[in-house]
């Protein structure tokens, strides 16, 4: 094997990356990947200077994987700020670091990317290996590998520092529509979810979704201002620019969900979700007006009628956001894994860590006593 890093998407096949790709998972693949990088989203000047790993075997691309090195921990959602603190109290630099993940983008996945039948041990270790002799080389604190899917979790925590997290999703158990859906519910808590539906037609709102090739350019140009606003309240620039989505609608539009609220001939507000293999990833929504109920059914309701239309096993909403569990989505954890050089904070870390674990589950042990399903004698 042997191992070799690039600093753009540019530097690799994207037949070749995209072999490597489960499950269609929109985030991992090359077209993903160079849109952030090709839009200038990703780059030295905001922090995300591309370093990916790729493995070969003779001329054969064996194992890929997405690698930034980063000078903040802004645009990441495992939040490790304090560490950052206590370095730099110590007279040490935490930054610059290695962070394996996708920009922006807190769904579980691959973050290493693996061709089938391959030794996957051997091949993790070499990589990480790597990593750390880089780092020992140019003074590099440490690796983050976040949000990694449950299976490449466990594979990592052999030689990194495992971190757990809860966020929120929905999972299709059988139901035929949104009312079979309902009827899971409590009595209560139904009524209270078809009186929030109720309040958008009620204002006058229709909802419309269009797949990625019936996207029009006025349709995507109300998207952005409506994404963009969402930061702009908040006193904020957004992550990710207009051309990033403009790539993306040419280069992947297979993949791509957009929910528009409309009143009367005026979009009101919109909502874009990338489609996997059996998983609807809702990530971007914005609106410049507030309407009453009106972020709940482009965000979650659309998404949850369009997964029972087609057959979509889970819903990912994006990080955080409790309001999603009596609506139906189940808290469930995420990981993040972590190695740093410095054997002393090493340490402390997973220290931290250890007291850490178990707040987490009890957390996420309270949070599903809170959901809306209602008990076998409940009628």
């Amino acid at each position: 094997m042997i191992v070799k890093q690039i600093t753009s998407m540019t530097e690799v096949d994207a037949d070749s990356w995209n072999r490597l790709v489960q499950g269609k998972d929109p985030f991992v693949s090359h077209e993903f990947l160079a849109a952030l990088e090709e839009s200038g989203s990703v780059c030295a000047e905001t922090g995300w200077r591309p370093r990916h790993l790729l493995v070969y075997r003779e001329q054969e691309l064996i194992a890929a994987m997405p690698l930034y090195l980063k000078d903040h921990s802004w645009g990441e959602y495992v939040f490790d700020q304090q560490w950052a603190d206590a370095y730099y109290q110590s007279g040490m630099d935490y930054y610059p670091k290695w962070v394996n993940a996708v920009p922006f983008t807190p769904c579980q996945g691959q973050r290493l990317l693996l061709a089938p039948a391959l030794d996957k041990h051997s091949v993790i270790e070499r990589c990480i290996d790597y990593i750390k002799r880089l780092s020992e080389h140019k003074k590099i604190s440490s690796l983050h590998c976040l949000f990694p899917d449950p299976v490449q979790a466990q594979d990592l925590e052999k030689i990194m520092l495992l971190r757990e997290g809860v966020q929120f999703h929905w999972f299709n158990r059988g139901y035929h529509d949104f009312a079979d859906y309902l009827q899971s519910f409590s009595a209560r808590q139904r009524k209270k979810i078809s009186k929030e539906r109720r309040k958008i037609a009620e204002q006058g709102i229709d909802l419309i979704r269009l797949r990625g090739a019936e996207i029009g350019e006025r349709q995507w140009r109300h998207f952005f201002r409506f994404y963009q606003a969402t930061y702009l309240k908040r006193g904020q620039y957004p992550y990710l620019n207009q051309e990033f989505f403009m790539r993306l609608a040419q280069s992947m539009p297979d993949q791509l969900l957009l929910v528009l609220a409309v009143k009367g001939n005026k979009i009101v507000a919109a909502a874009l979700s990338l489609i996997g293999e059996d998983t609807l990833y809702g990530r971007y929504w914005g609106s410049h007006n507030e309407y009453d109920g009106l972020h709940f059914e482009t965000c979650y309701y659309q998404g949850l009628e369009y997964c029972l239309e087609h057959g979509v096993k889970r819903f990912d909403s994006g990080a955080q956001g409790e309001h999603k569990i009596s609506r139906g989505f189940e808290p469930v954890t995420t990981y993040s894994a972590h190695w740093l050089q410095n054997s002393r904070f090493s340490d402390l870390i997973a220290e931290f860590l250890r007291r850490e674990k178990p707040l987490i589950r009890q957390y996420k042990y309270n949070c599903r006593g809170r959901l809306p399903f209602k008990a076998r004698s409940d009628n």
